[in-house]
């Protein structure tokens, strides 16, 4: 049985390296045909200069090839921690730790999973370094510093150890103390957790890491507040965010539910749009809470958990699962780690699903936001001049688009607003 667990494991992990490895791949060889064609989508002819297109291809082109040796080496990494005895001897390591210094009963599991995090954070840093000192800075993003940088790292460090002890410990404590339906308790822990979580990030765990400041006074705060009266959106702040410290990209998300729901705009985008244009996607942010879309998405997420928190609980102490990666008994610590480690290739499918949803509501948003304003040409500009400032890649092969986009391409959305606004 432990082989067969093995063999199935290996061909599922390698038909989502294959796919993702192909995809990536077929994506290459598309945008170096339309490069060479000169083909730039219809709604970009007259925006964008040769230089620029040339530069975004060049991009694209850097970064699927970085991804080409990031997947090899991540997947090189997942196989060696399974089947290396790194997890047997991590669990053996625990548990020696755990009874001199934590006589707490679920301090082992807490050090495992510890262990096993930091092994990976550790792995990630070589391509993380590059793709942010490489990369990024070879085409003019990058604005970290080592200093920064090294922050970044240890503050996230610190933050995962004080949420994530606690939170691991309850789990873990569940697990032992609740009987066979320990993963009802599980679920209903996990899910006020993240509730919580969504609700305190953007005040608490956000500005660990930039500066928020409320929108200063000015045209544009005005016809922002008037949007947000003329829709009924409440909100306890639109803020700007201090993205150009790291990077020169830009973006504005949307955050938060109830009373601690904001929007931000980071430092970079209020710097290249125009008053219409920043107005628009603020307006598109407000269409994803108008339509539900936070909420539609939890909910989704929430019933994901139920059934993940089930099958785990019949695998939990299925032995020949434990032995099959070198693991002598089953441990609820241990079931947590294969688990995260084994679901991935047993599910990747599904990412595509949810970027098919979350396409769907950019698309509502787009809509909402043409609808609102009367006018959908500030979007459609809005649209360009992000695409333009990004460096995005303006001709994705549709199979690629369709697996890793979780928005529609530039020219999907452009096309679909000038359906709208017509």
């Amino acid at each position: 049985m432990e082989q067969l667990i093995v063999r199935l494991f290996l061909a599922l992990f390698a038909l989502e390296f294959l796919v993702e490895f192909g995809l990536n791949e077929l994506n290459l060889r598309y945008v170096r045909a339309r490069w060479n064609e000169r083909k730039i989508p219809d709604f970009f002819q007259g925006k964008i200069d040769a230089r620029e297109y040339d530069k975004s291809v060049e991009y694209t082109l850097a970064k699927g090839k970085f991804q080409r040796w990031a997947e090899i080496y991540g997947r090189l990494v997942t196989l060696w921690v399974l089947f290396s005895g790194l997890l047997p001897f991590l669990d053996g390591f625990s548990k020696d730790l755990a009874s001199r210094f934590l006589p707490v009963m679920q301090a082992q599991g807490i050090i495992f999973c510890f262990s096993v995090a930091l092994i990976f954070t550790f792995a990630s840093l070589p391509t993380d370094l590059y793709a942010t000192f490489g990369l990024e800075a070879r085409f003019g993003f990058n604005k970290t510093t080592i200093k920064l940088y090294l922050a970044d790292k240890l503050k996230a460090l610190l933050l995962a150890i004080a949420i994530g002890v606690p939170f691991l410990f309850v789990v873990l404590w569940l697990m032992d103390a609740t009987g066979s339906h320990w993963w009802i308790w599980a679920f209903l822990f996990i899910s006020g957790f993240q509730l919580i979580m969504v609700i305190v990030y953007p005040t608490l765990v956000a500005p660990l890491f930039n500066k928020f400041e409320p929108l200063k006074e000015g045209e544009f705060r005005d016809r922002i507040l008037a949007l947000a009266d003329q829709v009924g959106f409440r909100t306890s702040g639109i803020y700007s965010m201090d993205g150009s410290k790291r990077s020169s990209h830009s973006n504005a998300y949307f955050t938060g539910i109830g009373k601690a729901k904001r929007i931000v705009l980071f430092d970079t985008l209020m710097q290249q749009m125009t008053t219409d244009q920043g107005l628009a996607v603020l307006a598109h942010e407000m269409g994803h809470y108008k339509m539900k879309h936070i909420h539609r998405m939890l909910v989704i997420q929430t019933v994901m958990l139920f059934f993940g928190l089930y099958i785990l609980s019949l695998l939990v102490n299925y032995r020949p699962l434990f032995s099959a990666f070198g693991l002598e008994n089953p441990s609820n610590h241990a079931a947590l780690v294969l688990f995260g480690l084994l679901s991935g290739p047993v599910t990747f499918y599904l990412g595509p699903l949810m970027n098919l949803l979350s396409r769907k509501h950019e698309y509502e948003a787009d809509r909402f936001a043409a609808v609102t304003l009367r006018d959908g040409k500030s979007m459609e500009e809005a649209l360009i001049n992000l695409t333009i400032k990004n460096l995005s890649n303006l001709t994705p092969h549709p199979w690629y688009s369709a697996y890793h986009y979780s928005h529609p391409t530039p020219a999907e959305r452009i096309r679909a607003i000038r359906q709208y606004s017509a």
